[in-house]
Formats: structure tokens, C-alpha cells, sequence
């Protein structure tokens, strides 16, 4: 015999007193609920059944035989059961079960109260829901419908063998475990983690999680070794102060280099939202001196206070700052914005109105010089001011669909002269910008015009004396494309093929600029985006003299039934009219610190064929026409077959500069001796007893050495899985940081060693977790 429950959608009809019809329309639905109301659970029936029943009403109630006692989220079975229906008191005897809210328990016999769910369970097999926990015990209490406590206790999530002994790859033994399903936290005292029967670690009293909630305490260790630090020790200490604060407080012993204290700090607020991160190391014997780190991300929505004005607005910090030049080199696993050479510390508060635009800020920056290879450091921008106003689908002489803007903005830059070389100055300008787009399904036209006005004030003269200086200059240009599409086929496939041949026409005057500081112009790279721009350069110090034609085209095929790019390729050129006299002063990038006077530019090409959601290839050429050769030169493949099988490769030149081999890949080795019939489950890998190779290997030729090298094997053991991962990162031109990762995770527990998953996911490209929770269990999956 068995219950359940049909519902048909559709609609009842109801007629009421004086005979009129109403109709209900009813709404189907798929899911059953996880949990009733209390009043509803409160008046929830009991159903009992088996072979034979015997009893009274309003007493007790004996079943023998296939016994069963079924009430809304208890399921009860046993070889024989009494049921005392005037204290809900229930006895089982015989290959007991008991299912409350999918966590099962099996033993012999059974004694528990229905309403208040306490009661006694006598040597126990049990099955945890929501992180498929599993354990025995000599006896287990149940403390209501939350608490437990099992007295000599295993628990592991292993998963349980057939047979009399249980003794899975690791597990837990412990005199007593607490189990709470309110803190969804499990507690053992006198508990040692053993693994492959070899106690690893042991403790009088830890806790450990039922789930992903979040708790107070110790975190696991890990453990580092690398040629910097020596070996490594952590040990992380967690604050779950509030649901919308945490900390983190993680003390390093390293044996080369002493104690570090560091801390973390989370927060989170309806309007604003930021972290907090700092380390400090005294006495580093690596460079005989403290060092100290530290970064602040805060972002805040102000538009319901006085500082919106009526607007949306906002506040944005970004503060980053460390002890010394060698922070970066010698620390390569701090906070990842403290790994950079150029550190920003940024204030800016900002605000919009319809068409109106603010933002005023502070900018600043920490250069983290190399004596090998030094770089110019930015100009801080103390304050810079913006005001902008944009209109779209303006009406200018009875035309509809203009666009205009004007953009004003005030900027104060200083930094070292004796570095930059430049005096330190303020710029005041404004920029106003109209344009118009026409289109049809296919062709397009925008003619754009741009007016840009600079006004500069410097500290200490320029060359000529002068201590101030102005620029005027007017941009016009064209951009237009046609749209052409065809039906065809290829290799058997049908596709949509595009045609769409572009043209772009700029205009802008010449003005001698080479008097003019530049506090934050640089050359723009060379690509499909530029080459049909305006000006060459970023920034507002220099503005091109681009009198020049691009003219290009691209092709795509496209699936006719899903809209989806299979192929693309491009081809651009510019051309220019005159000579370009505008160039950035002490670089021979772009312009060589010259006039550019070659009429044709490099050419462009590209391509992107996807022709199997497997397979991906990209390429990118640049070609010199006047020297007959590549300048640039990226290809790139990848092929991804299914989930955690991913393998790409990229060859990257640049002529003259640099040429590089790079590799990436996340497989399983058990292809070679398998059949790879498996596609996986995302966030539960391929299954147990399977082994992965992972890494990412960059290889410079000119250098003939590997400069960057992340690799090593995963093994997932289905409740385990182990890694091990070597790392090489290049410090200087002369030094690489090496070290060993070593971590084991034990599934629904915890992780024990080093932690390579970061670097594993920073590394290599789609790299997937082989244990990441998707979707919360259900009670229904252990339902019977």
C-alpha cells in the first residue's frame, strides 16, 4: 500500500446559494513543500499501518509485522511498533528506521516521543541529508527536533559499504558528537580525524560543519613550503560576529622569516558593502626591517541621504598601500591588488540626474620600483573634478535622433619632477561632442563631431618660459558600413553568411604639442577597436593629427537556426593623408619620437571559428606591408569535450620584443585506460577513483626558459580528494618564487595543507572545481 497525491490544473466550479457559477482557476504546481507552518504541523495526521494492528482508540496501538508510522516530515518502520496515542510516545523493536526530514537512522530498537521528538536510538547506523553525512554509534539521543547526541560515535561522509564493520577512507571517532541542526554545526569531544586508519589530527574538543553556514572558530591549517618563506604554518581563526559582518584572523609562522599577523574584515549593509585586509611582519630577516601591508574596498549608494542632491549617488574607496618597494616580490601570495607594482589609492564620490554626470575624486598611486626595471610612476590627480551633460535623440533643424554631449573637467597633477621630468600643473578642459547615427537593416551612417578645448597651469615654467598654455582643436569623422547576408552551406551545413565592408573617414587639424607636459596620454594599442577611432592616443595631453581613411570588412556564418557565430574573420587598414606630426615625447613605440610618414598602416586580420561547441580557434595577425612581415602574431586553440576536460594552447610573438608558448589543461589521466564515457556533473566531477592532471605552463623563447609553471594531479577518491600542485612564478629577470602545494579535502568536512584551488582558478584557463555545492538537497531525495 502506498500514498500519494494527484493534482490535475484546470478549473472548479463552485455555485453558490442563488445559483450563479464562480469559477476558481487553479495553479499547478511541480514542487512539494520542504516544511509546513507550525499550526499546520501541530494538526498534521499520524497514519499507521502493517500486517497486523491491534489497539484502542485513544491507547495504545501495536503493530506487527511490515510496521509503519508515516506523519508529514516522520517516517517510522520496524518488524514490531507501539504507538501510545494518549502521549505520542513511540517503541520500536527489529530493523528499526526512522526518516526525519531525509536524515536517516537503522538500528535495533527505537524509543521516541512524536511531538517533541525525544527519545533514545540503541546502536545506530545513521545518514545525514544535506552534506550525506554517515556514522554509527552505541546509542543516540534525541535532544527535540533540532539537537542530538551520539556517545561513541564514527561519522564520516564516506559512503557506507556492505557488511558487518564500516571503515571508510576517513572518519571521525570520537566519545561523544553533538549534532545541531539549528548552528548546522556538529561537535566532537575527544574526536581524532583519521585517514586510511592513520590519526591525523586530534583535539579534546572541535567542531565541524553539517553544511556550508557559517560558524565562529578554528579553521583547518594549512601548510605551505617554498624557497621564500621555508615551510609555512597557518592557522586561521574565524568571527562570524553577524549575519552581515564577519572576520578572520589568520597567524603565519614561517621558518625563514618569523610570525606574521594578519586580519580580515568583511561588512555588508543595504546601502554600502567593503572588506578590510592587512598583515604585518616585524623584523623580516629577508630585509631586516617591518613590513606591513593593507587594502580597504568600500562602495556605498548615498542616493537616499543628503549627498545624493535628489540623484543616484555614490561613494568609492580604494586604498592600497605597503611597507616597501620588494613588498610585491617577496610577499606573492598576499591580497591580489597588494601583488601589483602600481598600487592605486582612490577616493571618488559621484552623481547623476537625468542628463547630468559628476564625479570629483582623489587619485593616487604607490610605484613599487625595481632597480632592474624601473617604470615612470603615475601623476597623482589631486582632486579631479568632472561635470558632464548628454543628451540622446536630440532635434537639431527639425532632425530627430542627434546625440550631443559636453563634458568639462578640472584635474590637478603632481608628482616627482626629478622622476617625470615634467612640472607638476593643473588642466582645465571641456569637450563637446555631436553626432547622428542613420541606419537600415543594411547600412549605416554617423558623421561625429568633437570640439576639444585644453587650458593648462604649471608650477615651474616650461621650455619656453611660459607658465601656462592653451589648445583648441576641432575632430570631425565618418563612419559607415553596409550589411549584406546570404544563405549558403559549407562542408554539408547550412549557414547565414554576412558581407559587411566598413569604411571610417577622420579629420583633425595639426597643433604643435610638443611643449605640452603629459601627465596621462599614452599610446593606444593597435587593434580592430582603434584602428577606426579618432585619436591614437589615450588620454587628453596629446590629440593626433589623424587625417586618415580605414577601410575594412568582416564575414560571418551563422547557424540559421540558433543565431550562433560559428566563424567570423576581419581585415582593416588605415591610410593616411598627411603625415602624423603629433607623437609622445621619449618613446619609440608608436611614432619612433617622430613624425609618422608611412601612408599605409599595418594590416589587420583576424579570425574566430567555433565550428564545434568543442573546438575554439582564434587568430590575430598584424603585418608590416613596407617591411614584408609579422609584427604581431597571436593564435590560440581550445577544446573542451565536456566538463573538466578542457586542453588549450596559445603562441604569442611580437617582433623584436617577446615570443611565448603558453599550455593550459585540466584532464582526466583515467582517459588513457578507460573509455571517457563520463560527462560530469558540475560541482561533483566525473565521479570516485578518478585522477586529473592540471597546470599551465608559460614558455618565453627568447629567454629559453619556462617563466611561469603551475602543475601537478588531483584525485578524487568520491569523499576525498587529494592535490598536489607545483608552483613556479617568476619574481625578477634572476629569481622565481617555487613551492609545493599539498591539500586534502575531505567532502562535507574540511581541508587539510596548502591551498591550491586559488591558484588552480587563477591559473588555468577554465579550470572547474571538482566539489563546489549548486543546489540544496531536498528531504524528498530520502523521502521512503
Amino acid at each position: 500500500m502506498a500514498w500519494g497525491a494527484l493534482f490535475v490544473p484546470g478549473a472548479v466550479r463552485a455555485q453558490s446559494g442563488d445559483g450563479d457559477e464562480a469559477t476558481v482557476h487553479l495553479k499547478p504546481s511541480r514542487l512539494l513543500q520542504e516544511s509546513l507552518p507550525e499550526d499546520a504541523r501541530q494538526q498534521a495526521p499520524t497514519f499507521v499501518r502493517g500486517d497486523r494492528i491491534e489497539g484502542q482508540t485513544d491507547s495504545v496501538t501495536t503493530v506487527e509485522g511490515n510496521a509503519e508510522l508515516r506523519r508529514h516530515d516522520t517516517v517510522i518502520r520496524a518488524d514490531r511498533l507501539e504507538f501510545d496515542q494518549r502521549d505520542s510516545e513511540a517503541k520500536a523493536t527489529g530493523n528499526v528506521l526512522i526518516n526525519r526530514n531525509g536524515d536517516r537512522f537503522e538500528g535495533p530498537e527505537l524509543q521516541i516521543n512524536v511531538d517533541t521528538f525525544k527519545g533514545q536510538f540503541q546502536k545506530p547506523n545513521f545518514t545525514l541529508l544535506q552534506n550525506e553525512g554517515k556514522g554509527d554509534a552505541s546509542r543516540l539521543d534525541f535532544l527535540g527536533e533540532d539537537h542530538a547526541t551520539a556517545h561513541q560515535a564514527r561519522y564520516s561522509t564516506c559512503p557506507r559499504t556492505p557488511g558487518a564493520d564500516w571503515m571508510p577512507a576517513w572518519l571521525v571517532r570520537a566519545t561523544r558528537i553533538d549534532f545541531d541542526n539549528v548552528e548546522e554545526m556538529g561537535t566532537a569531544t575527544g574526536g581524532v580525524l583519521e585517514f586510511k586508519g592513520v590519526p591525523i589530527l586530534g583535539w579534546p574538543r572541535f567542531s565541524f560543519p553539517l553544511t556550508d553556514k557559517r560558524k565562529s572558530g578554528l579553521l583547518p591549517p594549512t601548510i605551505n613550503l617554498d624557497n621564500i618563506n621555508g615551510l609555512e604554518l597557518t592557522l586561521p581563526y574565524y568571527l562570524n560576529i553577524a549575519p552581515n559582518l564577519d572576520a578572520t584572523i589568520y597567524p603565519t609562522l614561517m621558518s625563514k622569516r618569523g610570525l606574521e599577523l594578519g586580519a580580515e574584515v568583511r561588512y555588508l549593509q543595504p546601502s554600502y558593502v567593503g572588506q578590510v585586509r592587512g598583515a604585518f611582519l616585524p623584523s623580516d630577516p629577508l630585509r631586516d626591517a617591518d613590513r606591513w601591508g593593507y587594502s580597504l574596498q568600500h562602495n556605498q549608494n548615498l542616493s537616499n541621504t543628503s549627498l545624493g542632491l535628489g540623484g543616484s549617488a555614490g561613494l568609492s574607496l580604494d586604498l592600497n598601500r605597503v611597507s616597501d618597494d620588494n613588498y610585491w616580490r617577496d610577499f606573492p601570495r598576499a591580497f591580489g591588488t597588494l601583488t601589483n607594482r602600481l598600487l592605486p589609492g582612490n577616493a571618488v564620490y559621484s552623481w547623476g540626474l537625468g542628463p547630468w554626470a559628476v564625479s570629483a575624486g582623489v587619485y593616487t598611486w604607490q610605484t613599487l620600483q625595481d632597480i632592474d626595471a624601473p617604470i615612470t610612476p603615475p601623476y597623482d590627480r589631486l582632486p579631479s573634478v568632472a561635470v558632464r551633460y548628454s543628451r540622446g535623440d536630440g532635434r537639431i533643424g527639425g532632425v530627430s535622433g542627434w546625440d550631443y554631449s559636453v563634458l568639462s573637467e578640472y584635474t590637478r597633477f603632481e608628482s616627482n619632477p626629478l622622476l617625470t621630468r615634467q612640472p607638476n600643473g593643473s588642466r582645465s578642459m571641456a569637450i563637446a561632442e555631436l553626432s547622428r547615427r542613420w541606419e537600415t537593416p543594411g547600412w549605416f551612417v554617423k558623421p561625429r563631431a568633437q570640439l576639444h578645448a585644453t587650458q593648462y597651469h604649471f608650477d615651474n615654467p616650461l621650455a619656453d618660459g611660459s607658465r601656462t598654455a592653451s589648445r583648441v582643436l576641432p575632430t570631425v569623422s565618418l563612419d559607415s558600413g553596409l550589411i549584406f547576408e546570404r544563405d549558403t552551406s559549407y562542408f554539408g551545413r547550412a549557414f547565414v553568411q554576412t558581407l559587411e565592408p566598413r569604411a571610417f573617414f577622420t579629420w583633425t587639424p595639426y597643433r604643435d604639442q610638443r611643449l605640452l607636459p603629459n601627465y596621462d596620454s599614452a599610446a593606444n594599442d593597435f587593434n580592430f577597436a582603434t584602428i577606426f577611432s579618432e585619436n591614437v592616443f589615450g588620454g587628453n595631453d596629446r590629440i593626433s593629427d589623424t587625417r586618415a581613411f580605414t577601410v575594412g570588412a568582416s564575414s560571418r556564418l551563422l547557424d540559421p537556426d540558433s543565431g550562433a557565430e560559428i566563424v567570423r574573420v576581419g581585415l582593416a587598414q588605415r591610410y593616411l593623408i598627411r603625415d602624423q606630426n603629433v607623437f609622445l615625447p621619449n618613446t619609440s613605440a608608436l611614432s619612433g619620437g617622430a613624425p609618422v610618414t608611412d601612408r599605409l598602416s599595418d594590416i589587420l586580420l583576424a579570425t574566430r571559428v567555433q565550428w564545434t561547441p568543442r573546438w575554439t580557434v582564434d587568430t590575430n595577425f598584424q603585418y608590416s606591408p613596407g617591411a614584408r612581415e609579422s609584427v604581431r602574431t597571436t593564435l590560440g586553440v581550445r577544446y573542451m569535450p565536456s566538463r573538466y576536460r578542457v586542453f588549450s594552447a596559445a603562441y604569442r610573438v611580437q617582433r623584436g620584443s617577446s615570443e611565448q608558448y603558453d599550455f593550459g589543461w585540466q584532464w582526466p589521466l583515467n582517459d588513457l585506460w578507460e573509455t571517457p564515457a563520463k560527462t560530469g556533473v558540475p560541482g561533483r566531477g566525473l565521479g570516485a577513483g578518478q585522477w586529473y592532471s592540471v597546470g599551465r605552463i608559460n614558455y618565453s623563447v627568447p629567454d629559453r626558459k619556462v617563466v611561469d609553471l603551475v602543475a601537478g594531479f588531483e584525485y578524487d577518491a568520491g569523499c576525498w580528494i587529494g592535490r598536489v600542485v607545483l608552483e613556479r612564478l617568476q619574481r625578477s629577470a634572476s629569481s622565481a618564487n617555487q613551492r609545493i602545494l599539498f591539500q586534502l579535502e575531505f567532502s562535507g568536512f574540511s581541508r587539510l595543507g596548502s591551498n591550491p584551488l586559488k591558484t588552480l582558478k587563477d591559473n588555468v584557463p577554465r579550470y572547474q572545481y571538482l566539489r563546489e555545492d549548486i543546489n540544496p538537497p531536498s528531504r524528498f531525495q530520502q523521502y521512503d
